[in-house]
């Protein structure tokens, strides 16, 4: 029977359409679904476009189609390595070009242009003119250079003897410092760092951050700033250190939650001992230069903090002139609180500076990428850069999740999405900024749920996620950029993949040099017989892991503990025996799997003979079996933790973002404790070889163990 034809396209769908606003979604290939005709209206109208009437509709249709045809270029044309763009060959003839590059020089041809974003200008022969940004980017992004292993963690787990409570960069420093050269580690991936919005309580997620412009103050170490040791204020300073003291103590000893809020309250006061010690001449003319190099965005975020200590951190209920950061009363506002504005501009330099330092720890150990930071999606509406960048966001709307096969109700994650148009008229200068501001101490960045640079899921405040409809993006020109500035910071690309991922997304991710994420419980022939997939078969270019911040550790799902979690707090969807013999029935096809596979060492007796531990060990020989470029190894699995990290669907009933590591028996952890520990060097015996050693050894400085992955080469074959 022939498939019914399509409807004929109606005047709103068509207004859509040019727009980049969907009137419909396929959360399965076989399904469509139709968005709601208040989804896109609402979502038009955060674009600017009034689709409130008919009449209204046909106005701004009729205006749109007649922009589109007298338009000469797009507000940002790209320029993909030396191949002139289809938008400027298509040029009537007799047009002339303006190129005035970011180099300082005036072109009068797209031919051979450097790396940049450069301001385009046309003429054409009817006296028809067009200004746009020509972004010029590599091809492709930087490859890693061989293969490698590295090391997850959230950092604030990561409590040392020296913490104030919750892991911090001399922490991070430490840990690269001894993961490079005495395990051979060639990165260590972290979740964001990125400034967090103040509250009582703050949200502890780093996912939702104030901005991800800027890093959190939070993750200081106060002791190595320099001025520490000048301040006058001895005794209070050593009444502090004894606070910090006794929160260290209070998580590592007696079981506690960290407590974020009571480390930053610690931390501010002695930061504050600290700014009034006058800079030295070098350090006061780095300082300066911070401060030009960023400019207004510091200004911005620093007067944001300023203006939250007074007025709380919810600025859409500041005094109505404040709303504006450029406003007089706002200006005013920043004068009268300079000196706190210059507290919160000093904290930016600082926690700037330490994030280089670990940078720069990491690849004196002989790291071949070292630190990898993760770019959360978007940003917190009560947060700072919701505040200062307000003509780039869509008002009214949120960043979710459609609805799917596991989650009927789709998500709202609370996050106010940029406006696509506003980007392209803009040359992406906030995507820009944000990029630059990331790669100046990343050896790589991690881009979660980097769909997102195709398009996203709106929905509009106060309504359900059902509700929404998908907004896209310039997929290439978020692509270029992102190719142009981690080419400029010689840095790679990790985006993450996982879940339903519109088609052919994954392949121009892959063409442009983007490595995926692979999850090993993930991993299965979905559109096959749903059986694990060999290792041969994986792809090459991605990060290969068993776990994540999102998911049950390797030793949890390995023992079922995750069912019986889920069980305790209500979230199972079936009873809890079904779920039991499910995930029993997951596990053991995984473990049968390496059983044949001859990586489960002491299988002699048959599975149920051998230990967790040593399963654990078998499925990363399995991630070294497959062609993996880089193979992460989650921190808190190098000593059996049980517990995640995050167990997304809860909010007070779990203590997400607030644990720190512990061995199987719940004790926490210490950096040190991790460094003594027999398990963990068990485990990462398994995923290093002697330096020099194979055909994908990198060569690197990293102690005896180099920083190569044994098992298998890196150019293998696999899927994409």
């Amino acid at each position: 029977m022939a498939r019914p034809a399509d409807p004929p396209p109606t005047p709103l769908s068509r207004l859509a359409g040019l727009h980049g606003v969907a009137t419909s979604y396929s959360p399965s290939p076989d399904r469509t679904v139709a968005a709601s005709d208040t989804a896109v209206v609402t979502a038009l109208t955060a674009l600017g476009v009034d689709a409130s009437t008919p009449e209204a509709i046909a106005t701004a249709l009729a205006a749109r189609e007649a922009a589109q045809r007298d338009r000469l270029l797009p507000p940002t044309v790209v320029c993909w390595g030396d191949r002139v763009p289809d938008e400027l060959t298509g040029l009537p003839d007799g047009t002339r070009l303006r190129i005035d590059t970011e180099q300082g020089e005036t072109r009068a041809s797209a031919e051979q242009l450097p790396l940049g974003v450069h301001a385009l200008h046309a003429t054409a022969p009817d006296g028809r003119t067009a200004d746009a940004h020509l972004v010029v980017a590599p091809a492709r992004l930087p490859a890693p250079p061989g293969r490698t292993y590295g090391i997850l963690v959230q950092l604030y787990s990561l409590l040392s003897r020296r913490s104030w409570g919750m892991g911090d960069l001399g922490d991070l420093a430490e840990l690269t410092a001894w993961a490079g050269r005495a395990l051979g580690a060639g990165f260590v991936q972290v979740n964001p760092l990125h400034a967090a919005v103040p509250g009582s309580p703050t949200d502890p997620s780093p996912y939702r951050p104030s901005s991800r412009r800027f890093p959190d103050p939070v993750h200081l170490r106060v002791e190595d700033i320099a001025e520490f040791a000048y301040v006058e204020d001895r005794e209070r300073l050593r009444t502090l250190l004894e606070g910090a003291a006794r929160l260290r103590e209070s998580v590592l000893r007696k079981g506690e939650l960290i407590d974020r809020d009571a480390v930053w309250e610690l931390k501010r006061e002695a930061l504050e001992l600290v700014h009034e010690v006058p800079l030295g001449p070098g350090r006061r003319a780095a300082y300066v230069d911070f401060l030009a190099e960023e400019g207004e965005a510091l200004e911005d975020h620093a007067t944001w903090c300023a203006l939250a200590e007074v007025h709380g951190s919810r600025w859409q209920q500041w005094p109505i002139g404040l709303r504006d950061p450029r406003s007089p009363e706002t200006a005013r506002a920043r004068g009268e609180l300079m000196d706190r504005v210059d507290f919160h501009s000093r904290l930016a330099w600082l926690t700037d500076a330490q994030l280089a330092t670990a940078q720069r720890s990491a690849r004196d150990a002989g790291m071949p990428v070292g630190l990898v930071h993760d770019l959360a999606v978007g940003v917190h509406p009560d947060g700072a850069d919701a505040w200062a960048q307000q003509e780039y966001f869509a008002a009214g709307m949120s960043v979710g999740a459609p609805p799917d096969a596991f989650n009927a109700r789709g998500q709202d994650w609370g996050l106010p999405p940029w406006r696509p148009d506003r980007l392209a008229e803009s040359g992406y200068a906030p995507y820009r900024r944000l990029l630059r501001a990331l790669f100046r101490y990343a050896g790589a960045l991690r881009i979660d749920h980097v769909m997102g640079l195709f398009r996203l899921w709106w929905v509009p405040q106060g309504q359900p996620p059902t509700e929404g409809t998908y907004v896209r993006y310039d997929a290439e020109a978020m692509l270029a950029i992102l190719a142009l500035e981690a080419s400029r910071a010689g840095a790679l690309v990790i985006g993450e993949d996982l879940g339903t991922v519109e088609p052919g997304v994954r392949e121009k991710l892959h063409e442009r040099g983007v490595l995926g994420t692979s999850v090993l419980w993930f991993e299965r022939d979905w559109e096959g017989d749903g059986q694990p997939i060999p290792p041969e078969l994986w792809r090459a270019d991605c990060l290969a892991t068993a776990t994540t911040h999102d998911l049950p550790s390797t030793a949890a799902r390995l023992t079922g503990e995750h069912v019986e979690l889920r069980d305790r707090l209500g979230l199972l969807t079936g009873t809890l025996a079904e779920e039991r013999a499910a995930a029993a029935a997951e596990t053991g096809e995984w473990l049968a799997l390496l059983a044949r596979l001859g990586l489960l060492q002491g299988a002699t007796g048959g599975l149920s003979s051998v230990s967790e531990e040593a399963e654990i060990q078998a499925v990363h020989r399995f991630l070294l079996r497959t062609p993996a470029r880089l193979v992460g190894v989650w921190l808190p699995d190098t000593v059996g933790d049980r517990r995640p990290q995050n167990l997304p669907g809860t909010w007070d009933q779990y203590p997400n973002w607030r644990l720190p590591i512990a061995d199987a028996e719940g004790r926490p952890v210490t950096l040190e404790d991790l460094a003594a520990s027999p398990r963990l060097h068990a485990l990462i015996d398994v995923l290093r070889t002697r330096a020099g050693t194979g055909p994908d050894a990198l060569g690197g400085e990293g102690g005896e163990a180099g920083h190569a992955l044994g098992d298998t080469a890196a150019d293998g074959g696999g899927r994409r």
